[in-house]
């Protein structure tokens, strides 16, 4: 099928744009200063929550791109949800890691837990999407 009938930004798709645009710049602000200020409190958890950012940003540019990035999209969302369920379990397990709160920690309650709902409308859309093609 062309390209442009795998058009991810339509209906449900524009919402889950919004909000992974949101969370993108909300988690980069955060690892950002998290890194630059705290790094030697908890660089394992600082630099998860970069990738969390930078995985953010990428999901939401697949999710407004649509065409060839829905796969990709798919592989972002993906390694969302299995990091934001390992990093939300290991904040549990290992306090200790993760002295302040990250996107990924606590599976997301710093942030009302969309980290932990977001992944799987993204995945539910994006495969959606990928089978209307």
């Amino acid at each position: 099928m062309p390209e442009a009938s795998r058009r991810a930004l339509g209906g449900p798709g524009v919402v889950l744009v919004v909000a992974y645009g949101v969370l993108a710049l909300a988690a980069t602000g955060r690892s950002v200063l998290q890194l630059l200020s705290y790094f030697e409190r908890a660089p394992l958890a600082y630099l998860l929550s970069a990738l969390a950012a930078v995985v953010y940003l990428l999901a939401t540019w697949c999710l407004a791109r649509g065409g060839g990035w829905v796969r990709v999209g798919i592989a972002a969302c993906t390694v969302e949800l299995v990091g934001v369920l390992a990093v939300g379990a290991a904040s549990f397990v290992v306090p200790e890691a993760f002295p302040d709160k990250t996107v990924w920690s606590h599976f997301g309650q710093g942030y009302g837990f969309v980290p932990l709902v977001l992944p799987v409308l993204g995945l539910l859309w994006l495969r959606r999407v990928d089978r209307g093609a």
